[in-house]
């Protein structure tokens, strides 16, 4: 496999990851307003949410720091993703 499609494939997976992690942090603050116990949510989602991280960047990274940099900005291009679309749909607008 070429270093390109190697790069794209750690893109796409920083993607995904990053969906993840925000999608299900967006997902918390959602379910937690109707919790009894808010705060047993928010920790146990954290805990999920950061082994799912942290290993999908281990097993992505494989010791490289090209790979490791590029996942992250994979990451960061989700944040920005999942942000644009739950403003879009909770009907705040930027000024």
């Amino acid at each position: 496999m070429t270093t390109t499609w190697t790069l794209v494939y750690v893109l796409i997976a920083g993607l995904l990851l990053g969906g993840i992690y925000f999608g299900g942090l967006w997902w918390t603050v959602c379910e937690a307003a109707a919790s009894t116990q808010p705060a047993i949510l928010f920790f146990v989602s954290l805990l999920i949410r950061t082994g799912i991280v942290l290993a999908g960047f281990y097993f992505t990274g494989r010791g490289q720091g090209t790979r490791f940099l590029i996942c992250l900005l994979g990451f960061i291009m989700a944040r920005l993703l999942v942000t644009w679309l739950t403003r879009e749909r909770q009907g705040f607008h930027a000024s």
